[in-house]
């Protein structure tokens, strides 16, 4: 293991961890190991606190690779709370109105899901890290000040139908990047003459990389140190 050259890590991010919560932990046991002030560490795809799924963290060198890593298709796994709706989009914050949902039946989910397919226009959360006038979103609206975002063009490859339980609906999407699944779903509630909000988010996979050659953070940052250590008796130089 060479982090200075570059080592690339698949993680499933857990529930109620930030995506900064999961670089600074293999930061931390990384710069512990090998006894240095800095490393490189980054990751490619922000998820949501509570988001679980695939993440892509990348040290040293590696990290020029971060924005490759982006660009590339993304798949989830949503389930949306129908007739309600949150500040947020999903559950993070309380909810804030309710709507009918009587009127929402299997033949009208199949109706218009799949309209959500290909080039789409969406507007960004307003809790959210796009930037207006050099300040985040999410500040103006932690602040209790209106914001007005801009929406944007993105591709949603596919979306399908997994399972209808009223008031629950589980979809599966494949996107590109910059789409947030939270504005998917008020959308959706929205073009469905009622409410959403997300109660569940799992992205499975990046480009290639699914969430099952993933590892869990507490085991793979034990993996890191041994290797490191290892490397270092090994070499009888210091960790590098």
């Amino acid at each position: 293991m060479n982090i200075q050259e570059g080592e690339i890590f698949y993680v499933d991010k857990p529930l109620n961890w930030t995506s900064f919560n999961l670089v600074n932990k293999i930061r931390w046991k990384i710069q512990k190991t090998m006894r240095v002030k800095h490393v490189k560490v980054g990751h490619a795809g922000t998820l949501d606190p509570l988001a679980t799924g695939v993440m892509i963290i990348c040290t040293g060198k590696a990290t020029k690779r971060i924005e490759e890593f982006q660009y590339q298709t993304k798949e989830y796994i949503a389930t949306l709370e129908l007739g309600a709706t949150t500040p947020c989009f999903d559950k993070e914050l309380p909810i804030d109105a309710t709507y009918p949902t009587e009127h929402i039946t299997k033949e009208l989910v199949d109706i218009v899901i799949p309209t959500f397919t290909g080039e789409i226009w969406q507007v960004p959360p307003v809790y959210s890290a796009v930037k207006v006038d050099g300040k985040r979103a999410y500040d103006y609206a932690r602040d209790g000040q209106e914001v007005e975002l801009k929406p944007k063009l993105l591709v949603i490859d596919e979306i399908e139908v997994l399972s209808f339980e009223p008031p629950f609906l589980t979809i599966r999407v494949v996107c590109s990047k910059g789409t947030y699944i939270r504005a998917l779903a008020r959308d959706i509630g929205l073009a469905l003459n009622s409410g959403a909000h997300l109660s569940a988010l799992r992205r499975t996979r990046i480009g290639e990389i699914t969430v099952d050659q993933c590892s869990d953070i507490l085991p793979l940052i034990d993996h890191i140190e041994k290797e490191l250590l290892k490397r270092n008796e090994n070499a009888g130089d210091p960790v590098n």
